[in-house]
């Protein structure tokens, strides 16, 4: 005969397990209502806590799980590590499952929550209905979602990809750029599309269309083939905005074998500044995005999820660092004209002194 656990027990109530937890517990922070209605559900599966297993719950260790996708890119490693850091800081252990399509999601969910994790955190780009599945497969454990649109119906935390794009193309016009190229992500990511969505009405708001559009797969080879295409066209683009920092290493290196110069004759604009970014040649402006930040923000939300059950979302700022891979329109130019001046000068006065 099966055993009843405290996850069926939440299960029934129509509370988290956390919350079964705290009623066992004789812990502060819960209605009477609640309270009630967990240990009614007791009763009807006739539970009776494990009184030794809550000795030893000081010194049992939490456990949450991830589900990421792959962790050769920058962006999702970072934030993988700072999920496990701050787990580890707050006594928490962390299962992770790599996916390389959304749909092995669920497959990857129910692998973990058979390991008993107490809290799942997806951070896997999700259509809505994909999103609302893995959560209704999860209940009663808390999860969240860091890479689901702004209207999807779940608990997540994002960061503003439409302000991110607006301070991409806000910094390019200011240094007087019109012709902007645009390399986004895969068609299939909703951050990606929120990314180019926000870049084309950014643009149009300036009376801007984009010279050339491309679609990367986020990696550092794609970046490099399709900034391969956009400096194919008859006129070079003024600037690139590329969707990520990756794609944006490979654009740098095409740009190099091209013989184009990255800032002088075309700026380039990442997003995400991964911790490599800076040492790109030329160091990479980029739209910051604090993945350490999501990482731990993340850990204290499913250790302590809100018991209020409405879904919410949460979106955190982001910010532009500008380094040396932008530059105003023009500048190369009037430097050349200024070195040709300086030039003409130096002759004008080399034949002066001949004739003397």
């Amino acid at each position: 005969m099966k055993s009843i656990t405290l996850y069926d027990v939440a299960r029934l109530a129509g509370v988290s397990y956390q919350t079964v937890s705290r009623v066992i517990n004789d812990a502060e922070h819960v209605s009477t209502r609640t309270r009630e209605k967990v240990q009614q559900a007791m009763a009807e599966l006739h539970y009776v806590p494990n009184r030794g297993a809550q000795q030893l719950a000081g010194k049992r260790t939490h456990t949450l799980g991830l589900i990421t996708t792959d962790l050769a890119l920058h962006a999702p490693s970072q934030i993988a590590s700072a999920v496990k850091s701050r787990a580890g800081e707050r006594g928490a252990s962390v299962l992770i499952s790599m996916v390389e399509q959304p749909q092995q999601c669920l497959a990857a969910l129910q692998d973990l929550l058979a390991q008993r994790v107490e809290g799942l955190l997806v951070n896997v780009p999700l259509e809505n209905a994909q999103a609302e599945q893995l959560q209704a497969q999860a209940a009663p454990v808390p999860v969240l979602f860091l890479d689901v649109s702004p209207d999807a119906p779940v608990q997540s935390l994002v960061f503003d990809a439409e302000q991110g794009a607006r301070l991409g193309v806000e910094h390019l016009l200011a240094l007087g750029h019109r012709q902007i190229a645009l390399l986004s992500g895969p068609d299939s990511s909703v951050s990606s599309r929120a990314r180019l969505s926000g870049w084309r009405e950014a643009l149009a708001q300036a009376g801007i269309e984009p010279c050339a559009v491309a679609w990367g797969d986020w990696s550092a080879a794609s970046g490099y083939e399709k900034a391969h295409q956009l400096l194919a066209g008859p006129a070079l683009p003024q600037a690139i905005l590329v969707a990520n920092d990756q794609m944006a290493l490979g654009g740098l290196r095409a740009c190099a074998e091209k013989g184009v110069a990255v800032p002088g004759q075309i700026s380039v604009v990442g997003f995400d500044d991964t911790a490599d970014s800076a040492w790109f040649t030329p160091p990479l402006t980029t739209i910051r995005q604090a993945f350490r930040e999501a990482g731990q923000r993340s850990v204290e939300w499913l250790l302590s999820p809100p018991t209020e059950k409405e879904a919410g979302q949460t979106q955190l700022p982001v910010s532009l660092v500008e380094r040396h891979s932008t530059a105003r329109q023009g500048a190369q130019q009037q430097g050349n004209e200024e070195l040709a001046q300086q030039l003409k000068s130096l002759a004008i006065l080399a034949g002066q002194l001949a004739r003397r």
